[in-house]
């Protein structure tokens, strides 16, 4: 189980990653793109990814993931809090963020993480 607040200093964690209020839930972006969102009072949090990761993650555990509302055609994935394992979430929440950042950001924080 993970929490929101553990879902949010996740994605705070990495670089330039910053929260904004918006249609009444949280975005989590980077450099004003949204890579993932989610309520504090919910029970999912939605993440970006792409559609060939998102038929993946549906088929392996439809009880975990699910097609986002409104943005599910885009590959965004709805994860259940109570459900997910926190590593996957972690490594989810990382890939989101890879895929919004621009290119030498993710490759600044590439080169941080290897040793």
């Amino acid at each position: 189980m993970v929490t929101f607040d553990e879902f949010r200093a996740m994605a705070l964690a990495l670089p330039e990653a910053a929260q904004e209020p918006t249609w009444e839930i949280e975005t989590l972006r980077v450099r004003a793109k949204i890579f993932a969102m989610g309520s504090p009072e919910g029970e999912s949090v939605t993440v970006k990814a792409s559609p060939e990761d998102q038929a993946e993650l549906l088929a392996a555990e439809p009880e975990v993931f699910s097609s986002a509302p409104y943005v599910g055609r885009h590959g965004w994935v709805s994860v259940r809090l109570d459900l997910v394992d926190p590593e996957e979430l972690r490594d989810l929440v990382i890939e989101a963020w890879r895929r919004t950042a621009p290119k030498r950001l993710v490759k600044e924080f590439d080169a941080r993480a290897t040793p």
